[in-house]
């Protein structure tokens, strides 16, 4: 029987791009759902994923670039399209001649970064005519877990009611190792919990030796000690140098070539999605930290790649809680794509940290931070994003729209104090 669509939030995105531009390239991890929703929006598919058909396509594109583009109905969705990569000159050219929206999606999971062929031009971006989106996992509110009583939008608005959540603990400690790939959106829990370890399994037999452009020997036992290392400092701006060291701690063979080929191995297939620093203004001397902070594009993958379960989080809540804090960036990002707004992490030389900042298009900002522990840790959380917030310069930086604890508690309340506590089970863009 057919699965139901799960209504995306990524839907909106991809139908105002296609009501604003020629063409929009669709990039996201295996398994997220990309071709599923551009289906929806497509009047003819060509399919590049099976082999035979795919020959055929290629042949055709190749003798005709012209033709295979003006014989199709529009939209035409191109599923992986860095197949016909040489396409893409052509693409431009249809845009350009007909001056008209939605022509064309292109869905990719492998970056064009991939395409090994010194006549593929990167520089010719299509700006102007062709947009890219990012598509991710599916968030809480989308997989149904979330309520969306609180609405990030409305909170930069100053507009909040006080909600509950009915996500317990442990729900959420399944719900990080479900992940949020779609065909783990079912009742049976043990089929939901193999999407992640099937997908992590496919990830470090095959498709990390797939790529062109990176010639990996395949070697199945590095890249889960790779993914291990990577999994074990999820949440952490971690240097390059502490993640090889991880890899090497039981003195087996892996020289800096091999490993950075592996870390870039995983950005190109939307594995790994870092989290950027923020460098606002602040009235202090106070040096701004700009390490990149790791987080996976999913939290399951950390878990499948450390053999974790949602009982054996329980033994490990340092763990626990470095994976929460994934699972809020994970869901926040996907709210803040709706929102056209942007998601960064803010570390500074006194240590001080907000696990997210989130840059709204009007310039204004909001300091996150994430807590799995109880009253103790929000009450210092708070004080924190406080400081924190004192100290940007508001006349230089935008103005705070709002500070804001995410917890693992059922009530979200505001404080005496203004900062907002709020259980990840009640957000929503």
């Amino acid at each position: 029987m057919e699965k139901k669509y799960i209504n995306r939030l990524f839907d909106s995105i991809l139908d105002f791009s296609l009501r604003s531009k020629g063409a929009v390239v669709v990039e996201g991890p295996k398994w997220c759902g990309k071709s599923t929703t551009c289906k929806r929006f497509a009047r003819e598919t060509v399919d590049l994923m099976p082999l035979k058909t795919r020959e055929e396509f290629i042949l055709e594109a190749r003798i005709s670039p012209d033709h295979f583009l003006k014989s199709r109905e529009k939209p035409l969705l191109i599923d992986e399209w860095q197949h016909i990569y040489f396409i893409w000159d052509q693409i431009k050219v249809e845009v350009d001649e007909s001056s008209g929206f939605g022509q064309f999606i292109l869905t990719g999971s492998v970056t064009d970064k991939d395409i090994d062929d010194k006549d593929y031009d990167r520089s010719h971006t299509g700006n102007g005519r062709i947009i890219r989106k990012k598509m991710r996992t599916m968030s809480l509110y989308e997989s149904g877990e979330s309520n969306g009583s609180v609405s990030l939008d409305k909170l930069k608005k100053g507009e909040f009611q006080i909600a509950r959540s009915d996500i317990t603990l442990e729900d959420y400690a399944f719900l990080i190792c479900r992940g949020g790939w779609p065909l783990a959106i079912v009742d049976d829990k043990e089929v939901a919990l193999a999407q992640a370890r099937d997908y992590y399994e496919v990830l470090v037999t095959d498709d990390l030796f797939s790529l062109k452009s990176i010639k990996l020997i395949k070697d199945e036992s590095k890249a889960r000690k790779v993914l291990r290392s990577y999994a074990r400092n999820v949440s952490i701006a971690a240097t390059t140098q502490t993640l090889m060291d991880d890899c090497t701690s039981d003195k087996s063979s892996f020289d800096k070539e091999t490993f950075y080929k592996y870390l870039t191995a995983l950005e190109y297939l939307h594995v790994t999605e870092e989290l950027p620093a923020w460098n606002p203004n602040v009235r202090s001397k106070t040096a701004i930290r700009t390490k990149e902070t790791r987080h996976f594009v999913d939290p399951s993958i950390g878990v499948a790649a450390l053999g974790l379960s949602p009982e054996s989080l329980f033994k490990n809540m340092d763990t626990f809680g470095l994976l929460f804090e994934s699972l809020v960036v994970r869901d926040i990002r996907t709210y803040c794509d709706v929102i056209n707004a942007k998601v960064y992490k803010y570390r500074d030389s006194k240590r001080r940290e907000a696990d997210l900042v989130i840059v709204f298009n009007d310039g204004s900002w909001a300091l996150v931070e994430v807590k799995l522990g109880g009253k103790k840790d929000v009450d210092l959380a708070a004080a924190k994003l406080r400081e924190i917030a004192n100290d940007i310069d508001a006349d230089r930086t935008g103005s705070c729209a709002f500070l804001m604890v995410v917890t693992k508690d059922s009530l979200a309340y505001q404080r005496e104090d203004g900062v907002y506590v709020v259980p990840l089970g009640c957000l929503k863009n």
